[in-house]
């Protein structure tokens, strides 16, 4: 699941591929780009935003990606294989004299004007792990809304961009409230430590081919995804329902005995 850490991740890995060098290959399979051509074009730089990726090359054009839930971007080498899915579901090909990026499944990809940024990501909040993170703001924009649930103003990007799922549950038990919890309800000392806790982390991750929130070797994971299972704590079986502004239900994980207050069930 692409969250901030492996977006991060995805950056790094198209910026040595492709960062510095011509294109020799432009595909982008979406109908309203499917004339555009960067052959010819040095890619500056890619840079991840959030949970997005900024790929910006010569004359002032910025390729826009967002993963969500299953897209990828996978990189090869000359004469290698791709295996990231059916070429139906290829979105974007950039490719160099070395190195071939493919994107699959990208919901979101748009070609923009480098200095129309703004439009695809002007609208996100602090980034966890870019120069812009500031706690500060971080923190002030999640208790905008007191009344909201601690979960889902953690998933708002508007407030602080780069967790998802995964990190808006082990950060809940690691503050030990449940998911549901208002956030104006949120204890002041718990409240002011959430930002730097989120942002180390993304930061412990963001290096990791397994992410972790535990540091224990096969029990990566507090609660996320332990449904049923024992909590690495207390033992008491971890929980699990789904949690959503209406639009969009997420499943959520949390531990009733070391994560008191309101809860939902699925």
């Amino acid at each position: 699941m692409p969250e901030g850490d492996t977006v991060w991740q995805a950056a790094r890995r198209l910026h040595d591929a492709l960062a510095g060098k011509t294109l020799t290959r432009s595909d982008l399979r979406v109908p309203r780009y499917a004339t555009a051509d960067l052959t010819g074009r040095t890619v500056l730089d890619v840079t991840p935003r959030g949970k997005h990726l900024l790929t910006r090359v010569e004359g002032g054009l910025t390729l826009h990606s967002h993963l969500r839930m299953d897209g990828s971007w996978r990189v090869y080498a000359g004469g290698q294989r791709w295996n990231g899915g059916p070429s139906h579901q290829i979105r974007a090909i950039l490719g160099n004299a070395d190195r071939t990026a493919v994107g699959y499944r990208l919901p979101v990809l748009e070609l923009l004007r480098t200095a129309d940024e703004d439009r695809a990501v002007g609208h996100l909040g602090p980034d966890l792990l870019g120069p812009d993170w500031d706690p500060d703001l971080a923190l002030a924009n999640l208790l905008k809304d007191p009344a909201r649930p601690l979960g889902e103003a953690l998933l708002d990007q508007r407030n602080l961009a780069g967790i998802g799922n995964v990190f808006k549950s082990e950060l809940c038990f690691l503050l030990g409230v449940t998911p549901w919890l208002p956030v104006g309800e949120l204890p002041a000392d718990r409240a002011a430590k959430l930002p730097e806790l989120a942002r180390r982390l993304l930061e412990f991750n963001r290096e990791r081919p397994i992410r972790s929130t535990t540091g224990r070797r096969g029990q990566d994971l507090f609660v996320y995804g332990r449904a049923r299972r024992p909590c690495l704590r207390c033992r008491t079986p971890v929980r699990l329902a789904d949690q959503g502004d209406g639009s969009r239900e997420r499943p959520t994980y949390w531990c009733p005995h070391c994560q008191p207050g309101p809860t939902r069930s699925r």
